[in-house]
């Protein structure tokens, strides 16, 4: 499920972060060139999805709210590769609809916390599902870190992919590893998370 549109715009996002918000991108080689991978981190602000798309020229299906389907946005995210959840339920569909795209040696980009962090919390509460879709398909989990604000020609802003690594069985212990990994880079002074 490598998408035209994705190829087609990544390069545009990329050039307009690099031009606009100067990020400093860090860890890049953590990021394999194949094989199945989530990137899983901290969701700091709408535009967390092309920072993370400007970072690497693999394609990313990111998991988006099901509002995202509707009209002419919703074919946009579709052609862009985005899987649709269902938050009220467990979503099995959009689970297995990953791990399809992981079994195919692709990447899904993830926040797990599942909506944008507006408080003063490092972090809002992991969903497990980045931990979950890992375990079950054998797939390297990449924690990455967003800090720095996106305000126009500032500097500040930056991403950090760590080492990947392998979930082990206890998915719950892994989710909490993952998100005291985050809190840990985010606590290091790597600055400002919001």
């Amino acid at each position: 499920m490598d998408v035209l549109l994705y190829r087609i715009v990544r390069p545009i996002i990329r050039f307009l972060m690099i031009i606009l918000y100067r990020p400093k991108y860090v860890g890049l080689d953590n990021i394999p060139k194949d094989g199945g991978i989530v990137l899983a981190g901290n969701h700091t602000n709408i535009l967390d999805c092309w920072l993370l798309m400007s970072s690497t020229k693999r394609t990313i299906h990111f998991l988006g709210k099901d509002s995202l389907s509707k009209g002419l946005k919703g074919l946009i995210f579709k052609n862009m590769g985005l899987i649709f959840v269902n938050r009220n339920i467990h979503d099995k569909e959009a689970l297995n609809s990953a791990k399809e795209v992981l079994k195919d040696n692709k990447v899904i980009g993830i926040f797990p916390e599942a909506t944008i962090n507006r408080g003063n919390d490092l972090t809002l509460p992991f969903k497990i599902g980045s931990v979950k879709m890992a375990y079950d398909t054998n797939s390297y989990l990449i924690p990455f870190v967003i800090t720095g604000k996106y305000k126009i020609f500032n500097n500040t802003l930056k991403i950090e992919f760590l080492k990947p690594y392998k979930v082990k069985k206890d998915l719950t212990e892994e989710n909490n590893k993952l998100r005291n990994i985050i809190e840990k880079r985010l606590e290091a002074g790597n600055g400002d998370s919001k």
